[in-house]
């Protein structure tokens, strides 16, 4: 009989176990980021903070769907992918709305709980990051995982210069600034993703 790692049904059960582990870990630290960076974005009273937090929250759930699909065809892999387009389209409508409401109820955010939340975030969505690298080519599922991922450092580090622009000019506009480019990089990742998954969905070149 021929050697379990020589089946290619073995191969890919071991690739889905991979995934899935991979997954929780991401699941469980951005649920817990989520809870933080909103915290500190109220306290802050920084759109780019809250921004961030809803980031890791549509990551969370984005992650907890991609578990649910490790094991499904596919055509289920693609629909629950343009799901998640869905919420990250959501979470930057959401953020963009915040901003055009600061610009009528200005505030100078709390620099130093931007900045300090910020690098918190940056290491713990580092590490998340360094986990996915290796599954981001897999499938149409843990793509738009990475895509997610990639999305949440460069939301953190601008958060960063968020806060330094803050501390340096005494001001909520860089705040304010910094929230737009948030929202329109998530209203853009979306759009790469609904990409993405249409063409998986409409090739009918679905797999088991």
């Amino acid at each position: 009989m021929a050697d379990c790692c020589e089946n290619k049904s073995c191969a890919i059960e071991a690739l889905k176990k991979r995934q899935s582990g991979t997954l929780k870990i991401v699941l469980g630290i951005n649920a817990v980021m989520f809870f933080v960076v909103f915290a500190a974005g109220l306290l802050a009273a920084s759109t780019a903070l809250m921004s961030d937090s809803l980031d890791n929250l549509g990551d969370a759930l984005t992650y907890a769907l991609s578990l649910y699909v490790v094991s499904r065809s596919d055509k289920e892999k693609a629909k629950v992918a343009l799901f998640k387009g869905g919420l990250i389209l959501v979470a930057g409508l959401f953020v963009l709305g915040q901003v055009i409401y600061r610009l009528f109820e200005p505030t100078v955010p709390v620099f130093g709980t931007m900045g300090g939340i910020g690098l918190l975030a940056l290491t713990a969505n580092s590490i998340c990051l360094a986990l996915l690298w290796k599954h981001r080519n897999e499938d149409i599922n843990m793509s738009s995982v990475w895509e997610c991922s990639r999305n949440d450092i460069i939301s953190n580090i601008a958060v960063i210069v968020a806060a330094v622009g803050v501390w340096l000019f005494q001001s909520g506009w860089p705040d304010l600034v910094v929230g737009l480019a948030l929202s329109l990089l998530l209203i853009n990742s979306s759009r790469r993703i609904f990409n993405g998954a249409w063409q998986h969905y409409t090739t009918g070149l679905f797999r088991n």
